[in-house]
């Protein structure tokens, strides 16, 4: 019987039996998010004030999941998340109305269905409504996850806003600050009730520069790079490093993130960011890669670390070295 293997050769033969992928981490949970101390200060103070907190940072350092870990740690619904596009306005933080669908229901199925069927809730319209009791409108209007949920607090995440035209800031803080829209198709206004309104969380690449204006009505914080001790931390939670059967040894886990931050020295156009450097020890480990001392076999794995033919070279050229300095 074929043994399942990942073996690709590229030869035209035939027969193997392909293994599952070994996926030792998957997705960061709110149980295995390690926030620093000062991201923990800023998120205090936001809530104290109830004002937004605006989240920068490299790629992979877990702004994102902040969110997961706030709406975990006081028992909230799951946040409730808007991806900013390039055409975002205030508008699509409240809710969309399918007129074409509805015209096409009426005139060419012949169906009358009621507007409320066309109508589909966005970000800060579910934050607003879960404030509020719920009603029968209430229930036909929120997404199903939600539907159990009344007269709660629940965490926005409005990720990546500086991919947003240079207003859009501006304008959701003037919708924040009211917490009020809406919805002239079924003539109704809803408001969040002021002692459950709900927590708001901007995150950003920094890939341009914010306004003024929208900086001042923030909390501010950037999140570092993790250090060593960090990195070490975030591979025994995601690996389940346990003492007893450990996925890698102390020796293999220090040698791989003094290698890895050791490369994101190097002048590359993307340096490797936290999720490339769990996704490269699960390549080490699959590949039976041995990183102590350095050697050309890791060179198998950078694909994991370089999104670019450049950086690649670079970091094989790092490699060499490392392997060629006098013992």
């Amino acid at each position: 019987m074929a043994q399942t293997t990942y073996d690709y050769q590229g030869r035209g033969q035939s027969g193997k039996i392909l293994a599952p992928p070994q996926a030792l981490i998957h997705s960061v949970t709110p149980e295995t998010y390690i926030p620093e101390t000062g991201l923990c200060d800023a998120v205090k103070v936001a809530l104290t004030l109830g004002q937004p907190l605006l989240v920068t940072g490299e790629p992979g350092t877990g702004k994102t999941q902040l969110a997961y870990s706030i709406a975990h740690e006081f028992q909230l619904p799951q946040p409730i998340v808007f991806h900013t596009k390039t055409s975002s306005n205030a508008q699509d933080l409240f809710y969309h109305y399918d007129v074409l669908k509805r015209f096409n229901d009426a005139n060419i199925s012949r169906i009358n269905n009621p507007i409320e069927d066309y109508i589909t809730l966005s970000t800060l319209g579910i934050a607003i409504l879960l404030t509020n009791q719920s009603t029968e409108l209430h229930q036909k209007l929120l997404p199903d996850p939600y539907k159990p949920y009344s007269n709660t607090r629940s965490v926005v995440l409005i990720d990546e806003i500086d991919k947003a035209p240079r207003d859009f800031p501006n304008d959701i803080l003037n919708e924040v600050e009211k917490l009020e829209f809406s919805i002239p198709e079924i003539s109704r206004t809803f408001n969040a009730q002021n002692h459950i309104t709900p927590i708001l969380i901007l995150t950003s690449n920094s890939e341009k520069y914010l306004p003024d204006a929208f900086l001042r009505r923030c909390v501010f914080y950037h999140i570092p790079f993790p250090d060593e001790a960090q990195l070490k931390d975030i591979v025994e939670l995601r690996f389940n490093q346990s003492p007893i059967e450990p996925s890698f040894s102390k020796e293999f886990v220090r040698a791989a993130i003094q290698h890895f931050l050791a490369i994101r020295k190097i002048p590359l156009k993307k340096k490797p960011a936290t999720a490339e450097f769990l996704a490269w020890l699960t390549i080490l480990k699959a590949l039976q890669i041995d990183i102590t001392p350095p050697n050309m076999m890791i060179k198998k794995s950078y694909g994991v670390l370089a999104k670019n033919v450049d950086d690649l070279k670079r970091m094989i050229k790092f490699l060499s070295d490392e392997c060629h300095k006098p013992k």
